[in-house]
């Protein structure tokens, strides 16, 4: 077998242990949990909070995904999460509509606002996104009176049924995650938009060498995530039918590790949404198993999911040193 062939086929082993590793640790962290708690941690009642909390969560990782597939970051994903609910509990007083929309339309130009600074004005992402985060948590602040004034949800809005409502024993807010989830892999797989994005990732003075409409896949991916987020805060206002300024403290870091520990390069370029869902649901497997344990801290998550990251990444540079040998 000759040279070339052999360091194919280990770039290839490479991609693909980087891609599929976070399945293979989320079925062998099932397996110990299962074998260590028993019906306490694989009974459908636990799996069922688990994709509860962990919707909200994979809307504001997908989200994600395409902005760091394109070469970016956002930062800004918490605190808009956190104005979206208390923009959705404000705008409640003209009903479900209002409770809809408002949060949409401001986070949405919050994103649009991102990709144009990021895009056209060619700031940091990083510098950007942080801006945006002090803004958007600052105004759902302002909004709430500095946080001393909550706003309810009427209980018989569509909206607040709709958010605490089960469907055959799964919650509504699981499924909606899991719709937009869908749409996400058809839009990042089979259409241009999601081509483009990964192009621009992997090189955007390429990308706009090819003719490539770089500011505007730029904008999408930023409006995208900004949408999805407020889509995460929309659905937990509905859920606890309030909206608070507090909510989402650390949701983009943990957005971050969920999609870099699925496989996605923090570089851009390369990565996918399945890895992402496998990420998701590996963090919050892991988050549960220490609520199990019992006597250990919940801030002990914090530092196993810390751990975890800092290992995925580690594991991440020494396969691409690897291909690059």
């Amino acid at each position: 077998m000759s040279a070339v062939a052999t360091g194919s086929r280990r770039d290839r082993l490479a991609a693909l242990a980087r891609q599929r590793g976070a399945m293979v640790v989320l079925a062998l962290v099932v397996v110990a949990g299962w074998a260590a708690f028993g019906e306490s941690f694989a009974s459908a009642r636990n799996f069922g909070n688990i994709a509860l909390d962990g919707s909200y969560l994979l809307l504001v990782a997908t989200g994600m995904t395409f902005v760091i597939l394109s070469g970016g970051i956002d930062l800004s994903v918490g605190s808009v999460l956190a104005l979206a609910g208390v923009l959705s509990a404000f705008g409640s007083r003209w009903g479900t509509a209002g409770a809809i929309l408002l949060p949409l339309v401001v986070c949405g130009l919050i994103g649009l606002a991102n990709g144009l600074l990021v895009g056209r004005a060619r700031i940091t992402p990083f510098i950007v996104t942080l801006a945006t985060l002090l803004f958007a948590r600052g105004l759902a602040f302002a909004v709430s009176r500095e946080g001393n004034e909550v706003y309810i949800i009427p209980p018989d809005l569509l909206l607040t049924r709709v958010g605490q409502a089960t469907v055959l024993g799964v919650g509504a807010p699981v499924i909606i995650a899991l719709a937009v989830f869908g749409a996400a892999v058809l839009a990042l797989n089979r259409t241009r938009f999601g081509l483009w994005t990964v192009t621009v990732g992997n090189g955007e003075d390429t990308a706009d060498l090819m003719g490539l409409p770089v500011v505007r896949v730029k904008a999408g991916v930023y409006v995208l995530s900004s949408l999805l987020a407020a889509l995460a805060g929309i659905l937990i206002a509905a859920q606890t039918a309030s909206g608070l300024p507090t909510l989402g403290e650390g949701r983009e870091l943990e957005a971050i590790a969920a999609v870099v520990i699925g496989g996605t390069l923090l570089t851009g370029g390369s990565g996918s949404l399945g890895g992402t869902l496998a990420g998701v649901l590996l963090l919050k497997m892991i988050q549960n198993l220490i609520n199990q344990v019992g006597t250990l801290s919940s801030y002990f998550q914090q530092v196993v999911s810390g751990l975890f990251l800092l290992l995925v990444v580690l594991v991440q540079v020494l396969l691409s040193r690897r291909r690059r040998l």
